[in-house]
């Protein structure tokens, strides 16, 4: 998704945007396990075949309906989407297993190393060049998931394929010319004749855990369509109205309060080989984080005459 650049006192009109987006992504596992008894994949197919009306509606609203349509009609926008909803759906597929197998701090160990996946990736792929401290970052955060392969290798692929598959996920909207809410609908739409599907094999079997076995259940299973488009559409009211800079600061929200809630509300044991992988995934945020402050210092000082 393509960052215009923020309006004076753009940071202040978007970070109460932003801290709703990450603060809902942060508190996602609570609500998940509310369904763990769901099948993973059941849960996955109605979180996208929920998520589509409310994205037309916002849409509507928004006046977006026109853009979603021409994306749907270019084959190279839509192979490209294509693409970027099977990852999403991955990547959504993994964390609802890390929440229903008790291994919450495993996918929030994901998510905080996705910014440097970003970085390690538009290295290889834009041509983007890693500045020194971006390097070290990276080095470190190498060193962290070094440590999982020798202490905690039955958890390292969670981590590893959400922080790769979101990666990977934005590299392709990043170069895809659409906008978030289109992109989105464009990508459930895709997937929507797979889900449809998956949805009705698990209502034909009728195990009495999925959707339609009680009023609870089913009502949950439709809200998880609003759990995947209202933080979206938060974060691109944000994106608009605040800084790279400042929008790369708050995205550690959401892994954080996934941390707490794997901790002090699942009470998942952490494992000496993740408390020293997330020190140093900490050490390697910080570093990113002073060097973008940096960057975002240097932009706003007026050249010499």
């Amino acid at each position: 998704m393509s960052q215009r650049p923020a309006p004076s006192g753009g940071s202040q009109n978007g970070l109460p945007y932003a801290l709703a987006a990450y603060g809902i992504w942060g508190v996602v596992p609570l609500f998940f396990k509310l369904l763990e008894n769901v099948p993973a994949g059941e849960v996955l197919a109605q979180r996208v075949i929920w998520s589509l009306p409310l994205c037309f509606v916002i849409m509507a609203f928004r006046r977006q309906l026109g853009e979603y349509l021409a994306a749907l009609a270019d084959w190279r926008v839509l192979r490209m989407l294509l693409a970027s909803a099977l990852l999403i759906a991955g990547n959504w597929l993994v964390y609802i297993y890390a929440v229903f197998t008790d291994h919450v701090l495993a996918a929030s160990l994901g998510y905080y190393l996705n910014p440097l996946i970003n970085v390690l990736l538009g290295m290889l792929f834009l041509g983007e060049r890693l500045s020194r401290l971006q390097g070290v970052a990276v080095a470190v955060a190498a060193l962290g998931v070094a440590i999982l392969l020798a202490g905690a290798l039955d958890t390292l692929w969670i981590s590893l394929t959400l922080a790769l598959s979101f990666g990977t996920y934005g590299l392709i909207r990043k170069i895809v010319p659409v906008g978030a809410l289109p992109g989105l609908s464009v990508e459930t739409t895709v997937l929507l004749p797979v889900v449809f599907v998956a949805a009705a094999y698990y209502l034909w079997i009728g195990d009495g855990r999925g959707f339609g076995s009680d009023v609870s259940t089913s009502l949950l299973l439709a809200a998880s369509g609003v759990v995947t488009a209202v933080p979206l559409l938060l974060f691109a009211t944000a994106a608009r109205r605040m800084s790279y800079a400042v929008l790369g600061f708050t995205q550690y929200l959401a892994p954080s309060i996934a941390l707490v809630i794997g901790l002090f509300v699942f009470n998942e044991p952490l494992k000496p080989a993740q408390l020293f992988c997330f020190v140093l995934i900490w050490i390697s945020v910080a570093i990113f984080s002073f060097d973008m402050w940096q960057k975002s210092r240097a932009q706003k000082i007026p050249p010499t005459p």
